[in-house]
């Protein structure tokens, strides 16, 4: 039995659009920030179990590793967050062309690593 449909192109032929790329790590933040509020839900425990407790949760934060999780989770919130506010200009109804999409999704790059690097001077 020949097969006369057409092969689909594989990642090795077709290149995903930026909003495509956008669109997968928009899923990969809304995972790593379900991960990550495990974890600080884990700090607000540790911190309620008394002054021992807590000063053993403010050491393990100072380790490099566990600095760049917490940058990494800010990153991905601010992130989510603003491809939530792309997402509500699309339910408005507006940037459906294909410039639009594109100037949008690197206005959501810019502005998440913008946001991002300030939260991160304030905070660390």
């Amino acid at each position: 039995m020949p097969h006369d449909r057409p092969i689909s192109p594989h990642l090795q032929i077709y290149t995903l659009p930026l909003t495509g790329i956008i669109s997968i790590c928009h899923r990969l933040t809304g995972v790593f920030l379900s991960i990550g509020l495990i974890g600080f839900v884990t700090i607000l425990w540790q911190i309620r179990n008394g002054m021992l407790s807590y000063l053993q949760m403010q050491s393990m934060l100072q380790f490099f590793p566990v600095k760049l999780l917490i940058a990494g989770f800010i990153y991905a919130l601010i992130f989510h967050l603003c491809h939530g506010i792309r997402h509500l200009i699309w339910d408005v109804g507006y940037s459906f062309s294909s410039e639009m999409l594109t100037r949008y999704a690197l206005i959501e790059i810019f502005a998440s690593l913008f946001l991002s690097i300030i939260v991160l001077v304030v905070l660390l």
